[in-house]
């Protein structure tokens, strides 16, 4: 493109523009509405239509829509120009005259460039909002644009009204990019550019009558009214069809995956399993309707000829080990290899003893394969599982590696499988031929996040706590009532119960004001509670002594246990009713409440209390009131809230995804979340759906996508996901 050099070029592919799709779906953040153009003397006697910090009705009916800030437009000749003070206090001053009257124009700094820049007698039209000074009628730091010009064209010429008379797009600019000439004046003069020369090349990629039903605009001109609209009402119609294109294009994407697992042969299992059944019938307790729901779901998968992949969302102690065991049991009746993957090696151990432990008296050959093992006990790992004997394995990311190797695996089961990449998840499958595949996360994901991330998979969710759980009551505490929860923690242990004391960090950091897991500990040990037993875990501690300590905290030898965020999945101990979090702020959303899971399991009255400090604690109380200085704060204060508002781990994903946003609800961006330019998961829910709903009744319909219509849709999805589409099986 003429105009983009390197520099450009590389500054550009630094916020993910690297073709002219990518630079026009770079859609500005606001407008500057320009179209009032009014005369000098109109501007003297206040009669023109700018409004100082007018924010329009358009941002207020739409938050996603960009802002638009009335200015006003003024032409005029340059009658004189010279520079008034010196150093710091220089500025440079522009004497503006049309028939009608004079004016100034100031701008602060670059002196010695606007000094440069004008010339007497050329014609400019100037927006701003318009002030008064000393009696004087200026524009301070105006945006121009150049009507004529006697002089030679050069770099300080700007395009006929590309900056004023009209709605002006603002576009979002950071240091690099404005280092290399991008500052938002910069990026309008390449999209002008780009849209006058490119425009009429850019292909619809829709079908004539998915645009006609869902009244969609053509993309081209959807493009235009996205940049350079005619009117304020061109704005959301044209925002409306890139939001549909980004969405359609991944859900297209997604629908011919699901078509093309959907199309491969499985294995079909026999559901009828003794096994199974000696299980449901050993249990302390009877399975919810809501897990019995979900295990008829999952074995109609498995009896089909088809492979299953399914996601089993649940919330914390809602049972899906126990579904997923299930699922595992008739995999192994039926002769083949079952596989549980978890993220850490930690959750890894927790889940081969809950293995061993529940399955005891079913002789059924549970192994555990971690990258931290002795030699020997590995290698008696690797050869149980190659000659097919070890009938469920249990691991981490040490399963992907090559010498694994599984002669007969016939389901894999992926915990907390936000944690792992597409790539990874790829690589588990090629274990096996098309084995059946079963995802579970404990972290609820809203509707509208499901359908993008996991858009291709069937879902199962247990929306049901076992029988005889009572909701958890969540209490914020600031620091100065630290002892009424001392106290209250006393009483609890004297009842026969048992508490968690959660930390942030494992041990003071000067740079981090946080509570530190080592050194609180020894001042609850030695004083708080010197009467009780009190111990500490953390991530650092060996295995063998994590084991341990949690033994006895299970055996309720310990009646304190102090610890870091170590223990925020996979530790199951009824007998707990009391979570105390330190700094409660400094943690996000879906970790609070993982913490909180961790007590409720048991048939008693549990409590989470979150001690904060104390401006933030009654902030959070009256959450609707006004906001923190710092941004940061803020998202503290609505945390809170939501955690003593609502136990519902969907509700409290909701709200989440509202603070972080898509990219970091899992407190990590990784492969697999998609980012999109124009649209927003969150707010956009109802266009979301629309295109859905249009990309899988199109893949039913025509799967190769061979239809002439669907020409267009074809090569941009070759061109857009080119490497994803080689990923089609992956779940």
């Amino acid at each position: 493109m003429k105009g983009i050099g390197p520099r450009k070029a590389a500054a550009l592919a630094g916020v993910g523009i690297h073709d002219l799709f990518d630079l026009f779906f770079y859609v500005p953040r606001r407008f500057l509405d320009r179209s009032a153009i009014v005369t000098i003397a109109d501007l003297r006697r206040g009669d023109y239509a700018a409004e100082p910090s007018l924010q329009p009705d358009l941002s207020k009916s739409d938050p996603d829509l960009p802002g638009v800030r009335k200015d006003v437009t003024v032409m005029g000749e340059v009658r004189s120009h010279r520079v008034l003070g010196s150093g710091r206090r220089a500025r440079f001053v522009l004497v503006l005259a049309d028939r009608t009257g004079s004016m100034q124009c100031v701008w602060f700094g670059g002196v010695q460039y606007w000094r440069r820049a004008f010339r007497i007698g050329e014609v400019l039209a100037v927006s701003g909002q318009p002030s008064w000074y000393a009696n004087v009628l200026q524009f301070v730091h105006p945006d121009i644009d150049r009507l004529s010009s006697s002089g030679e064209e050069g770099e300080m010429q700007w395009t006929s009204l590309l900056n004023t008379g009209g709605l002006i797009p603002v576009y979002p600019s950071g240091q690099d990019l404005a280092r290399a000439g991008l500052d938002s004046g910069g990026f309008r003069r390449v999209l002008h550019a780009a849209i006058r020369t490119y425009l009429d090349r850019v292909p619809e990629t829709l079908p004539p009558d998915l645009i006609r039903i869902r009244s969609l605009l053509p993309l081209a001109e959807a493009i235009r009214c996205a940049h350079f609209p005619s009117s304020l009402d061109d704005i959301p119609e044209g925002l409306r069809r890139l939001k549909y294109e980004e969405f359609f294009q991944f859900q297209l994407k997604l629908a011919l995956r699901r078509h093309s697992a959907k199309n491969e042969e499985g294995i079909p299992f026999s559901v009828k399993s003794a096994l199974a059944r000696r299980l449901v019938e050993s249990l302390p307790f009877t399975l919810t309707k809501a897990q019995v729901r979900v295990v008829n779901e999952i074995t109609s998968d498995m009896a089909s000829a088809r492979p299953m992949n399914r996601l089993l969302q649940g919330d914390v102690g809602s049972g899906k080990t126990v579904v997923a065991l299930l699922a595992m049991l008739i995999v192994v009746e039926n002769g083949y290899q079952a596989l549980l993957m978890a993220p850490t090696e930690i959750l890894a151990e927790q889940h081969y003893k809950t293995l061993v432990r529940v399955l005891d008296g079913l002789q059924v050959n549970i192994r555990l394969l971690i990258g931290a093992q002795r030699s020997k006990l590995r290698q008696d790992v690797l050869e149980d599982v190659r000659r097919g004997s070890a009938q469920i394995v249990v691991g981490t990311h040490a399963l992907f590696e090559k010498g694994v190797s599984f002669p007969r695996l016939g389901l894999v089961v992926i915990d907390e499988q936000h944690r792992f990449g597409v790539m990874q998840r790829a690589l588990v499958r090629t274990k096996g031929e098309n084995p059946d595949v079963l995802v579970m996360t404990a972290t609820p994901i809203p509707r509208t996040l499901s359908l993008t991330l996991y858009g291709d998979l069937d879902v199962s969710v247990i929306d049901e706590l076992p029988e005889g759980r009572k909701p958890i009551r969540t209490l914020l505490k600031h620091e100065g009532e630290r002892e009424s929860v001392h106290s209250f923690v006393h009483e609890q242990v004297r009842g026969g119960r048992q508490a968690y004391y959660v930390y942030p960090l494992i041990e003071e950091s000067e740079k981090v004001d946080l509570k530190a897991a080592t050194l609180h500990y020894e001042e609850l040990k030695e004083k708080i509670f010197a009467d009780l037993r009190v111990a500490l875990i953390h991530g650092r501690l060996a295995s063998e002594e994590k084991d341990r300590i949690m033994e006895d905290f299970k055996a309720k030898r310990i009646d304190v246990l102090v610890a870091t965020t170590v223990i925020e999945v996979g530790i199951d101990i009824p007998n707990a009713t009391v979570m105390v979090i330190e700094d409660a702020e400094r943690f996000g959303l879906s970790q609070l409440h993982q913490l909180r899971g961790r007590v409720g399991r048991g048939a008693d009255q549990s409590y989470c209390i979150l001690l904060s400090r104390r401006w933030i604690v009654d902030r959070a109380a009256r959450v609707g009131g006004k906001p923190g200085a710092v941004e940061e704060e803020r998202l503290a204060e609505r945390r809170l809230a939501a955690m003593a508002a609502t136990n519902d781990g969907f509700r409290i994903a909701e709200i989440d995804l509202e603070l972080r946003g898509p990219g970091d609800f899992f407190g990590t961006r990784q492969s697999g979340i998609p980012e999109f330019r124009v649209a927003n998961i969150v707010s956009d829910g109802a266009v979301l759906a629309e295109a859905r709903q249009d990309a899988f009744d199109l893949v039913r319909n025509d799967p190769s996508l061979s239809d002439p219509s669907h020409r267009g849709l074809a090569d941009q999805l070759r061109h857009r996901f080119k490497e994803d589409l080689a990923l089609l099986r992956v779940g």
